[in-house]
């Protein structure tokens, strides 16, 4: 069974491989393909987005299961921003660094710092939805940078708990418990039955 996962972000796709390991799926990524797309994200929800990366090249690769998937940062002061923007954040030239940045500058001398990161994943094959599936890490947004693991986001959100950055968790530690790895989860266990119902 082959799943194409329509991303070319190697850092979300080597957390997918790994949360998806023993799942008997063979996985590739956009980058893997001859065909190329210009997918866009101009939805107003992150599920709207993930279906709109998604949809494309599940119509073109009709015979493969695709997966997309659409994440991003909520913070509570900031009404719910930067959101389904939060790649784009601080600019159309925008990199993990710099929005960053801009989000720290736009939290300084707040004490209520809460946020969530978002994660809203479809399958599809032949252009149709099979299956959705979500993932939600609550936290806070860290007063500066620490960790480097991860990306985007990841050094400056804070997680009470392991009194820690998501960036200074192991990738183990990580996968188990952010949004995306639990949207990623439930869709390994959605393969295993898959698979266990096509076994001979």
């Amino acid at each position: 069974m082959r799943l194409i996962v329509a991303t070319s972000n190697r850092g979300k796709l080597r957390e997918i491989k790994r949360i998806l390991r023993g799942s008997g799926v063979s996985i590739i990524s956009l980058a893997d393909l001859d065909k190329k797309f210009n997918l866009k994200e101009n939805g107003k929800t992150f599920l709207e987005n993930a279906i709109k990366k998604t949809s494309p090249v599940s119509k073109f690769y009709k015979d493969d299961f695709v997966v997309g998937e659409d994440s991003g940062l909520e913070v509570n002061y900031l009404n719910g921003a930067p959101g389904v923007h939060s790649k784009r954040y601080s600019g159309s030239k925008a990199t993990s660094i710099t929005n960053n940045k801009k989000l720290l500058k736009a939290l300084n001398c707040i004490k209520k710092r809460g946020a969530r990161f978002c994660c809203a994943l479809v399958l599809m094959k032949n252009a149709k939805v099979i299956k959705t599936f979500s993932g939600v890490l609550s936290g806070a947004i860290a007063t500066h940078s620490q960790g480097s693991g991860g990306f985007g986001y990841d050094p400056i959100f804070y997680l009470s708990k392991y009194k820690k950055t998501t960036a200074q968790l192991s990738s183990t530690q990580k996968n188990a418990i952010s949004h995306r790895g639990k949207a990623f989860f439930k869709l390994k266990t959605y393969f295993g039955t898959v698979t266990k119902y096509n076994s001979p």
